[in-house]
């Protein structure tokens, strides 16, 4: 199947806001259709706005990515929608700081069946969709927190995202010999709402001395490495991590 990234369509979860929204407005902007999903559809109806008033380029999606159904359904509005899907950035993810001695059972089950399962059912519906079209371009979004045990973030939110880099080479293996490559990026602390709500403004000097660099990641260049994994010319990239964290974290 050939394509150009002129005529391709994106689907990201959780783009109403966050690094989402940086995700989906770096795509538009290289060219993709994009669809911005949420599990707050008018905040994502809203965000697809900004981008395009007109819908020709940008659509707002309702999306519940713990629910197998909510992906088959949004696969097929974007299907009558545009007719064709080519990238899906699983985004999507709950961020919790409990103690890990605090957290309760039903706690650490919900943050991992969004973050991890939710990254699982979309790799797989998705995923079984390009293959059968015989080409795609997924790319997962984990974290450093799934690489060196979290240090802000709860030991749920660190074990889903260290699952989601399994998972992604997991997927990587299945769906390679159809045209399908499967990567991950693994953010450090970036400038982000989120990353403001988890360390408060008196442990932020403390945080940024930690980091080799000296400086919070930006959202925008996490954007551009999205944009790189899901071009057409990506096609020798499949089963990688790209490591975006200003140095905490080598290998």
């Amino acid at each position: 199947m050939s394509v150009s990234a002129e005529s391709q369509v994106a689907l990201v979860t959780g783009a109403a806001q966050g690094l989402g929204q940086h995700i989906a407005r770096k795509l538009h902007s290289a060219g993709y259709r994009v669809v911005l999903s949420d599990i707050d559809g008018e905040a994502a109806h809203r965000a697809a706005q900004l981008l395009d008033s007109s819908g020709n380029t940008a659509l707002g999606l309702c999306l519940d990515v713990a629910r197998q159904s909510g992906f088959e359904t949004a696969l097929n509005q974007v299907l009558e929608y545009w007719g064709t899907l080519h990238v899906l950035v699983n985004n999507a993810a709950v961020t919790r700081a409990t103690p890990v001695m605090e957290i309760s059972a039903e706690e650490f089950n919900n943050i991992v069946n969004i973050n991890l399962g939710g990254t699982f059912v979309g790799c797989q519906v998705i995923g079984r969709h390009m293959a059968d079209q015989g080409y795609g371009r997924i790319i997962n979004l984990s974290s450093l927190a799934g690489q060196n045990g979290g240090t802000s973030t709860g030991a749920h939110y660190a074990a889903s995202k260290g699952g989601i880099l399994t998972l992604t080479k997991v997927f990587a293996k299945e769906l390679a010999a159809q045209g399908v490559t499967v990567n991950a990026i693994a953010p450090g602390p970036i400038d982000s709402p989120m990353v403001k709500a988890l360390v408060p403004e008196s442990r932020l000097p403390g945080l940024l001395a930690a980091i080799p660099v000296g400086q919070l990641g930006d959202a925008d260049f996490i954007g551009d490495a999205v944009v790189q994994l899901a071009r057409p010319e990506a096609a020798f990239v499949t089963g990688a991590t790209w490591d975006i964290n200003g140095g905490l974290f080598m290998r």
